[in-house]
């Protein structure tokens, strides 16, 4: 892709995730497209084996934006960080099209294993704000990860993920994350084991209560059943 190209793809991709937006030409000054043009470079030179400069590229354009995206993580068209301050991707991170994060989201490692050690984002995937990722497994397709969850598992296709460990609330969401970028509106784990057990304690009450008065009216029966047999003698 040459660079008007890659111009005209930021401007799209920026236009349509970030409402704050107002004119084209202020997609020259976000980290994003600063942060992404500097990757594109430093990954063809990562791949010819230039290791110290791409890793040079790389370092310089964190600095600048607060954003570090290793040389050799693969990343697809499209990919879109909002704000961006304290954004992680590792080395073997793959992310396709289309891939949305949101400031201090990590795509990392869980040690020092060999070999794939980072995530893989599929198409449409969005990471809300200080999300981490953590580990070599897949987040599927359009697939949503909720404002500071930590994903430590795969995640199928079409499903939103929430809380610490991260948790699937929800599958087969319909909608493609990038359209409504909602971090907000998510169900809560948390919240939804709560009332349940309100409701289960409210239901074991009203059995414990109804177990009483079976007692009661046992006892009662006994005693009098007790006093008629002594008037009897």
């Amino acid at each position: 892709m040459g660079f008007m190209s890659y111009i005209k793809e930021e401007i799209h991709v920026i236009r349509e995730r970030d409402p704050a937006i107002k004119s084209n030409m202020e997609v020259f000054l976000y980290p994003s497209f600063k942060v992404i043009l500097s990757y594109r470079l430093a990954h063809k030179l990562f791949l010819k084996k230039h290791y110290f400069t791409a890793r040079w590229i790389s370092q310089r354009a964190a600095r600048k934006t607060g954003i570090e995206i290793h040389p050799g993580a693969t990343i697809g068209k499209g990919l879109f960080i909002d704000h961006g301050s304290g954004v992680i991707i590792g080395e073997t991170a793959e992310l396709g099209d289309n891939v949305t994060l949101y400031q201090g989201v990590t795509l990392g490692g869980t040690g020092k294993e060999q070999g794939k050690r980072h995530p893989t984002l599929k198409d449409n995937v969005m990471v809300s704000a200080g999300a981490k990722v953590l580990g070599s497994f897949t987040i599927g397709e359009n697939s949503k990860i909720g404002a500071g969850s930590v994903v430590l598992n795969e995640v199928p296709p079409n499903c939103t993920v929430v809380g610490v460990p991260g948790r699937i609330v929800k599958m087969g969401n319909l909608r493609i994350p990038r359209y409504d970028m909602d971090q907000v509106n998510l169900p809560d784990p948390v919240t939804s084991d709560i009332s349940q057990l309100q409701r289960d304690n409210i239901r074991m009450k009203e059995r414990i209560s109804q177990l009483e008065r079976r007692l009661k009216a046992l006892g009662e029966a006994e005693e009098t059943k007790k006093e008629r047999k002594d008037e009897a003698v």
